[in-house]
């Protein structure tokens, strides 16, 4: 590994940051470990669903750690086993318990159906030991390991004889029409001992499983020996299958405890890539910083500077003809974006859904910020499940007040005085059409039984953050909003709107829309495809310093580009820039659900209607938070350039 440790420095740093937050365990001699098991989940299916559905050997005591908020929401449901050790104590081939299908019994039928049905689609275990993953290490190509922090139930190798997903690993797994279980797991847990450090007892620093398929001739005592266990694909007689594992123990002081994780993340792939997108973003940025230099000094410096001063000399020697004022009407004669000076500030139409969409926009900006900072600093590690998710959801409802704020103070500069819809729609628009997607959604997994599916209590205690929390912190923000003066314009607006002359193509509204999202997508879509990875792949997703980058980049690419864009426009004397303003980088997010779609096609092997229209589901809730965020970020990059430029410029 240690040719690939220069590629992960920061990351892996930041999981070392993580664990300066987290107390390690110290486990003394003969000390009882114990294993907890996670949902079970698959690549090809969006249903997640819990260890016990599966009809495994169950723990007689069985216990589950509290939950946090993210954790639920992602549909994790952490329990104890049947797998306890003691510390230092190997075990060989122990019988954990065994399952018997009669072929008679149709509960016994539906069972196993429901087990073959996981083997077919791959579901994969996920266990844990001491807050790390169990994982399954094995040789990938180019001589590497991967270490995968699930493994599967089993396999199968279809009628036609082809061994799908781990069948391929055995060239004993080769009956048609089989599948084979994983029944038997070896497992290794190394630990690091503190007696040559001044410290007494050890912690686990790695663990690490290799999955087998066994049928042992004697299911009372078994020997952990024999040919692998099939399960018929018809089920005409009955089946049994023996539950066992082996446990050893391995000293290994090289490991410290705070770098535990590095062996799982030096195996994941891309880090490499990241640093390609990187530079591949800051080109864009450059380009773009490049084109709004250029205009600013060179365009609108000369531009402001013969609108605002005559040279004497000129008028000197040609003064102005008989009952024309001084000398404007030769600097006015000039088309750009000066003439429309008296129409650039007149409000918008539906300047209340405007409003409304800015407030929510910089809700979601400052949320996002504060989330990934935190992230950056260690506080919202892996490790630390669900803690991502949570922090997003609080942070969301405890920033209604710039919501309502935002909301307000732009709805009066647009002349609005509906001031109660604005507040009413500003609370519950968005997060109104987020939750009515969710909800559904929701239905969907509790009629499929899916461990996924959010607890009724649950979805009351959101309901209670919401109204209880969000809105009236909502209502606070935009009573400040709406007792503040409008944002004061620094040039007057005339009485009569200004005739738009015909625009040329790239000028009219729609071209113009569809061109700004194209750059910041640019600057995204290689980040996209690891966090898409790590939400439908079930891949560990670690790289938040990388994400914050792009999340800045992102931020730069969208102001520059809509800016570049609305001077364009304004150039062409169409002064509607308010709504386009938001439309055009908000357009990156029509872009982001193209690309979820060809994911959804090229990536994924999703399977059945449920797991589709889940997976179209959540993504429409991302799509719309990503078009409020970069829509919001556009318009204000903009609203602060025509501002700019028009507060320089002397108007009579």
């Amino acid at each position: 590994t240690s040719k690939h440790r220069p590629l992960c420095v920061y990351d892996l740093n930041y999981m070392r940051v993580y664990s300066i937050f987290v107390a390690s365990v110290i486990i003394a001699t003969h000390t009882l470990i114990q294993l907890f098991v996670n949902r079970l989940d698959s690549v090809e299916s969006v249903l997640p669903y819990e260890y016990d559905v599966f009809d495994f050997c169950k723990d007689d005591n069985e216990r589950r750690p509290s939950e946090n908020l993210g954790q639920v929401l992602f549909g994790e449901r952490i329990e104890t086993s049947p797998y306890k050790f003691s510390f230092k104590k190997d075990e060989k081939c122990k019988k954990l318990c065994t399952k018997t299908y009669v072929k008679d019994k149709t509960e016994d039928k539906n069972m196993l159906d429901f087990l073959k049905r996981g083997m077919q689609l791959n579901y994969q275990h996920h266990w844990i030991v001491d807050n790390m993953p169990v994982t399954w290490c094995y040789d990938v190509e180019d001589s590497q390991k991967y270490c995968n922090p699930g493994f599967p139930i089993g396999c199968l190798v279809t009628t036609e004889g082809r061994a799908k997903d781990a069948c391929v690993i055995n060239s004993e797994f080769n009956k048609k029409n089989t599948f084979y279980i994983f029944n038997h797991v070896d497992i290794k847990l190394t630990y690091h001992n503190g007696e040559g450090e001044g410290w007494r007892g050890a912690r686990l620093v790695a663990a690490t499983l290799e999955p087998k398929s066994i049928n042992n001739a004697d299911a009372d005592k078994p020997t952990c020996e024999g040919p692998p266990m099939e399960v018929p694909g018809e089920f005409s007689s009955d089946v049994k299958i023996t539950y066992t594992y082996s446990v050893s123990f391995e000293e290994n002081n090289d490991i410290k405890w705070a770098s535990r994780w590095d062996y799982i993340l030096v195996s994941m792939p891309h880090t490499n890539i990241q640093w390609f997108s990187i530079m591949n973003s800051l080109v864009i940025v450059l380009f773009l910083s490049g084109m709004v230099a250029m205009i600013m000094l060179r365009t609108l410096h000369k531009d402001i500077a013969r609108y605002n001063q005559v040279d004497q000399e000129d008028l000197i020697k040609a003064p102005p003809p008989q009952g024309k004022s001084i000398f404007y009407e030769d600097a006015q004669e000039e088309s750009g974006w000066k003439q429309v000076h008296g129409d650039v500030f007149r409000p918008p139409r539906k300047g209340m859904l405007l409003s409304v969409f800015l407030g929510q926009g910089t809700q979601i900006f400052i949320m996002t910020f504060i989330t990934l900072f935190l992230a950056c600093l260690g506080f919202l590690s892996p490790a630390n499940r669900g803690a991502l998710m949570t922090c997003s959801v609080v942070l969301w409802v405890l920033l209604g007040t710039p919501a309502g704020y935002v909301s307000a103070r732009l709805y009066k500069t647009f002349g609005g005085e509906k001031w109660k819809t604005n507040v009413l729609l500003t609370a519950l628009l968005c997060p109104g059409i987020v939750f009515a997607d969710f909800f559904l959604m929701n239905l969907i997994l509790w009629v499929e039984g899916s461990s996924a599916a959010i607890p009724f209590g649950t979805l009351v205690a959101i309901l209670a953050l919401w109204f209880g929390i969000s809105v009236p912190l909502t209502f606070i923000g935009a009573y400040f909003g709406f007792k503040r003066p409008a944002i004061e314009q620094p040039v007057r607006t005339n009485q009569i709107p200004r005739q738009i002359p015909e625009q040329s193509f790239f000028t009219k509204p729609v071209p113009g829309i569809v061109m700004g999202g194209i750059l910041p997508f640019g600057c995204i879509f290689i980040q996209l495809f690891f966090i898409l990875n790590s939400i439908w792949s079930h891949q560990m997703y670690y790289m938040f310093g990388f994400l914050f980058l792009v999340f800045i980049i992102l931020l730069i690419t969208c102001s520059e580009a809509t800016i570049l864009l609305c001077y364009f426009h304004l150039c062409a004397e169409d002064y509607h820039w308010w709504w386009r303003s938001f439309l055009t980088s908000g357009f990156t997010a029509v872009y982001l659900f193209v690309y979820a779609v060809h994911y959804f096609f090229s990536k994924l092997q999703i399977v059945g209607a449920a797991s589709t229209i889940l997976y179209f589901g959540y993504t429409s809730i991302m799509v719309l938070i990503f078009f409020l965020f970069t829509g919001t970020i556009g318009f204000f990059a903009c609203f602060w350039f025509v501002n700019k430029i028009y507060s320089v410029v002397k108007v009579d």
